[in-house]
């Protein structure tokens, strides 16, 4: 929820804070290129940090930016992933960095560049790379220097309560995942998961631009970025495909559970809305006679069967599951009393995870 506060006060950067003119990236920064090398550091050290797309590398000798400024991932994985850097500080060539004009704050100008999400530049065919040149026309708008200190101390504060809040939330998951091993870890009854739950893979309308709509009546297209990795239900998409795309997709329906069969391989989720899956989801249904949802969700994410996915994944590059595979994976099967008395403990633990939003949408209401 926080998250979407973020994204929100993030758009605001495009549209209406008050005093506010508009400006180019190209127009407030200087755009420069690093003067190290990875292989540069080897044999350097000393008391001034030095940056790479991962974050803090070591401490050299030198730095190359007197000021605070804003670091870009400019290739690989991360492409686009933006990086508040302190002053007297270098960078290496995975980055490359943008310089604040006077009439910008560093820190507003680091805000206001990752809400631009700067990877929809990626040009790479094979290594995915962006330019500066290709995204410094991006426009957003510029409050006074007051102003935007106002923001800074606001959104750092928003900030601050997500990472707090984060913590906690990895407390309490120990802590469900405890009980979890508490309660099953000495259940004897397995039994395959085909034999129990119905397995089938999603499937693509192709070429799937061709079924993208924005209409009303479209079917929700899910995709593995419409959630983050620790999400229990999906609710919402990003995209919608049309009737037609639909009938070359797989329909599922709220109450299915989905799994991702690659790359991030055997994440399960609870699906809260009907929609469609492309081939990368694995669909889950026809197990209420056998399983609790809570119980399945957390037997799934346990360390024995996600043991047993990575002992059969196939792929030299791309780590895979098929629906055979999960078919002849092994799971407990506890009596129904001790799921529903597990899935009580996991409502009441994720209540506790609930994060308050009133102080933060007051935080807001000051833009």
């Amino acid at each position: 929820m926080l998250n979407s506060l973020i994204e929100g006060i993030l758009l605001k950067f495009k549209f209406g804070f008050v005093g506010k003119m508009r400006v180019t990236l190209e127009e407030v920064c200087n755009r420069e290129s690093s003067s190290y090398a990875q292989k540069d550091l080897e044999f350097l050290c000393g008391d001034y940090p030095i940056f790479g797309a991962s974050g803090l590398i070591k401490y050299i000798d030198q730095y190359h930016q007197e000021k605070a400024y804003v670091a870009v991932v400019k290739d690989g994985a991360g492409v686009g992933r933006t990086m508040f850097l302190p002053e007297k500080s270098s960078i290496i060539g995975t980055l490359q960095y943008l310089i604040p004009k006077e009439e910008i704050e560093p820190k507003y100008l680091y805000y206001a560049v990752k809400s631009m999400h700067l990877e929809k530049y990626n040009t790479g065919a094979t290594i995915p790379h962006i330019y500066f040149k290709d995204y410094k026309k991006e426009e957003f708008n510029l409050p006074t220097k007051k102003k935007q200190i106002e923001i800074i101390s606001i959104l750092e504060k928003i900030e601050k309560a997500i990472s707090n809040k984060k913590k906690q939330a990895e407390l309490l998951d120990c802590l469900i995942k405890s009980r979890f091993i508490e309660l099953f870890g000495d259940c004897k009854n397995e039994v395959r998961i085909g034999d129990v739950i119905s397995i089938s893979r999603g499937a693509s309308p192709r070429p799937i631009s061709a079924f993208i709509t924005d209409n009303e009546d479209g079917v929700n297209w899910i995709k593995i970025g419409d959630v983050s990795e620790n999400s229990l239900y999906i609710t919402k998409t990003e995209e919608k495909i049309t009737r037609e795309g639909a009938k070359k997709s797989r329909m599922v329906y709220a109450g299915d559970f989905i799994l991702s069969n690659s790359m991030s391989f055997g994440r399960p989720y609870i699906l809260g809305i009907n929609g469609c899956v492309h081939d990368g989801w694995l669909i889950m249904s026809n197990f209420n006679d056998t399983f609790n949802e809570f119980y399945l969700y957390h037997a799934i994410r346990s360390d024995d069967i996600q043991y047993q996915f990575s002992g059969k994944v196939n792929g030299a590059t791309v780590k895979n599951l098929n629906s055979d595979l999960v078919k002849n994976t092994y799971i407990k099967v506890p009596i129904m009393e001790l799921q529903n008395q597990f899935a009580a403990f996991v409502e009441q633990t994720d209540k506790s995870k609930f994060i308050s939003v009133d102080i933060i949408t007051r935080l807001i209401t000051k833009f």
